[in-house]
């Protein structure tokens, strides 16, 4: 038994046991349908820069809704009906994409996908703080991490099998037949468990608050920097595991599954073994440090993609995918917890966080796939991992330590801002 602090209730705690398992399995269908899919394209033909460039596209559609739908899962109650709605448009779209590779059905899929990543991630951390509350929070979203990426192990093994053996494209079957115990795990989790005030990062009497709250938080300037750094992050972060699976599809479309299962496995395990460690640890500990380091893993196997060769050494940088992830993965909800606490506003700025990450995800694809088709592979790697270095300067001289400190908002400094 860990000593985090207990929900309160049989219920509440039987729901949490439901939400950690509901984060693997969600995890489950969401790599079906990522990492895979740049080396399903490749396979299917597809040149470097038509990859890079459809990708963006999938990645640039959500980017103007995701601070809304944020908004929209603070106000919405039900937030199970949210990540159903979400589970449901991810196993449609895998099944597009198993009937045909086309651009017609591979771009409607991309949008169902796009759609459901609005509100899966957010409605997923909304109901974790709902449950446990601001002490717990912490030590919870290190768990669901934790159960996440095994999901993630779980699904590359599968995928990987499956790819081998019956081809690529039951990866995408496999993904939508995911979907049913992902419901199991939702319809086990309690209503009455969740704390919708708590959910959406408020104090009591935060009812009365307006969206004028919404525009002084974009005035908070330790924010404004992390939303820069995160993008930038995902900017260098994000092209990098395509276009290892680009690498090995060209000549190797057999084992391009399975090279792909790999790396996911190698990273999602550090992040399975990690995730519950760091978030006991970042506590009542400092995030700065912490991002500091992820944001130098991420430099490193950058770098080290150009110099290391062969399939097991390439697997084996993974590692650093693994550590660069999981600390930013966790602590970037983190210092949207601390910013926002007792604005009530928590997940409408964990969509503008994800708009930042979707932003940069989606120029990294793009930016990454011109220097490929105009350089080399190497060249692409080098040019992300400046980008890396520069977001990494940015943390270092720019951005204040967030943990232990007031929000853009104190409960008393809101209600002033409302009152003016």
């Amino acid at each position: 038994m860990h000593s985090d602090p207990l929900p309160k209730t049989a219920s509440a705690a039987g729901s949490l046991r439901a939400l950690e398992w509901l984060n693997f399995w969600v995890a489950d269908v969401q790599t079906g349908v990522g990492p895979f899919l740049a080396a399903y394209l490749a396979f299917s033909g597809w040149n470097p820069a038509q990859v890079g460039l459809f990708l963006s596209f999938g990645g640039m559609f959500p980017i103007l809704f995701q601070a809304p739908a944020g908004g929209a899962v603070d106000l919405i109650r039900n937030k199970r009906s949210l990540i159903g709605g979400a589970v449901i448009a991810i196993a449609i779209g895998a099944l597009l994409i198993a009937w045909k590779s086309t651009l017609p059905f591979v771009a409607s899929a991309q949008i169902l996908f796009a759609v459901a990543g609005l509100f899966l991630a957010p409605s997923l951390a909304a109901i974790a703080l709902g449950i446990v509350g601001p002490s717990g929070f912490s030590p919870q979203i290190g768990r669901n991490q934790s159960f996440s990426a095994a999901g993630n192990v779980v699904s590359a093994l599968l995928m990987a099998g499956v790819s081998y053996w019956i081809g690529m494209r039951s990866i995408f079957i496999a993904t939508a037949f995911l979907a049913i115990p992902s419901f199991a795990c939702l319809s086990r989790i309690d209503p009455a468990a969740i704390d919708n005030r708590e959910a959406r990062g408020g104090l009591p009497g935060d009812a009365q608050k307006g969206d004028k709250i919404a525009v002084v938080l974009l005035r908070d300037r330790a924010l404004v920097i992390f939303l820069v750094c995160a993008a930038l992050f995902h900017l260098a972060n994000a092209a990098m595991l395509p276009q290892l699976g680009e690498m090995l599809a060209h000549g190797h479309g057999h084992a391009a599954g399975a090279f792909m299962s790999a790396c996911v496995i190698v990273t999602q395990f550090v992040i399975t073994v990690g995730a519950a460690p760091i978030g006991k640890y970042a506590a009542h500990h400092r995030r700065r440090p912490l991002l500091l380091l992820g944001f130098g893993a991420l430099i490193v196997r950058g770098w080290l993609y150009t110099i290391v060769h062969g399939v097991v050494a390439l697997v084996a940088v993974q590692l650093l995918d693994g550590v660069a992830n999981v600390i930013f993965g966790l602590v970037a909800v983190l210092v949207i917890a601390d910013r926002t606490h007792g604005t009530g506003r928590f997940n409408l700025t964990q969509g503008a966080l994800a708009s930042a990450v979707g932003l940069g995800a989606a120029l990294s694809t793009t930016f990454g796939g011109l220097l490929v088709q105009k350089f080399s592979y190497n060249a692409s790697f080098l040019g992300l991992a400046a980008i890396g270095l520069l977001a990494w300067l940015l943390l270092f001289f720019f951005f204040p330590e967030t943990h232990g400190v007031d929000g853009v908002l104190s409960a008393g400094a809101a209600q002033e801002q409302v009152a003016d």
